[in-house]
């Protein structure tokens, strides 16, 4: 049975009144993907007051500062060590098993690159923790064997590509099928991603939400596996949800084409049992600019009716 890690890329974005940050999202996941690393250096004092603000069985990975995937590019420099070293450091403060590397689409990793992240991971000390990557690049046969050869997790996202294979550890950072980060989950691409991960037969998921939505599609996939049920996206129900996801942010004087494609990302609950992007209902709408909220809910009204 695979054991499932379920959090978010980071603990910023999930607010109780009066209480700080980790400790209310560490009271409601057991897992987080620490993205603060990724763009800074914290102190020693900053990453041991994280580790005692959680349970001791809560989970951390590491986000490696984009420095070194980014910046100095993987190869075996002094400088790339210290980098390396320092986020081994944070990992093993943390007690985190896996520190998590990203490297962009731009970075082609031909023969030479390859050579050079492989003396780099044979040089660096690891000490004890695995590595998993993000390649955005194409893997070729070389890097697959790299990554073989020193055991690293192909850190894939599931809610856009299915798992190349059979594996022990599956590590996956969830951003759906919008542009960038800007996206929500409905039900049925929520048991996709669970599909795909059953599929693989992994021992542990690692699984990190991060579209704008990720503390509510991470709470929403946790309470399906705790459940078998899918919690609703917002308090309403039909033409009320749709009022109320357009009352968000949705600005006027608007074309339908605006609406669908700055608001369509968002689900809403047609029933307590549905939910759909708000792309399809808005789809039904005329093509023409709208003046208010108002005037697009009453369209939508009559078209649920015909």
């Amino acid at each position: 049975m695979t054991e499932y890690l379920i959090g978010t890329g980071g603990w910023g974005y999930f607010k109780v009144p009066s209480k700080p940050s980790l400790r209310a999202y560490s009271e409601h996941f057991n897992f987080v993907e620490v993205n603060y690393t990724f763009y800074e250096y914290p102190d020693s004092r900053t990453v041991e007051r994280w580790r005692q603000t959680v349970p001791d069985d809560f989970t951390f990975t590491v986000r490696c500062h984009q420095d070194l995937t980014h910046k100095i590019g993987l190869q075996s420099t002094d400088e790339a060590i210290e980098v390396f070293g320092r986020m081994i450091w944070i990992c093993k403060i943390l007690d985190a098993p896996f520190l998590h590397l990203l490297t962009p689409a731009n970075y082609s990793l031909d023969n030479r690159k390859i050579r050079q992240a492989r003396d780099l991971f044979s040089t660096a000390n690891w000490k004890g923790v695995q590595l998993a990557w993000e390649v955005r690049s194409t893997i070729t046969p070389k890097l697959g064997d790299l990554m073989r050869d020193m055991e690293i997790v192909n850190s894939v996202d599931l809610s856009r590509e299915k798992f190349p294979q059979k594996t022990d550890i599956i590590y996956t950072r969830l951003f759906g099928k919008g542009r960038h980060n800007i996206y929500q989950f409905i039900d049925e691409e929520l048991m996709e991603i669970d599909q795909r991960i059953l599929k693989a037969e992994a021992k542990t998921a690692f699984i990190t939400y991060h579209g704008v939505r990720m503390n509510s599609d991470a709470s929403r996939f946790k309470h399906y596996k705790e459940t078998g049920r899918f919690l609703p996206v917002s308090a309403f129900t039909g033409i009320d949800s749709i009022r109320s996801a357009l009352e968000e942010d949705a600005k006027f004087p608007c074309t339908k084409t605006e609406l669908v494609k700055h608001q369509g990302w968002k689900v809403v609950d047609l029933t307590i049992d549905k939910r759909v992007h708000l792309s399809k209902m808005l789809s039904k709408l005329h093509e023409k600019t709208y003046g208010n909220i108002q005037e697009v809910i009453k369209e939508l009204e009559v078209s649920t009716l015909e």
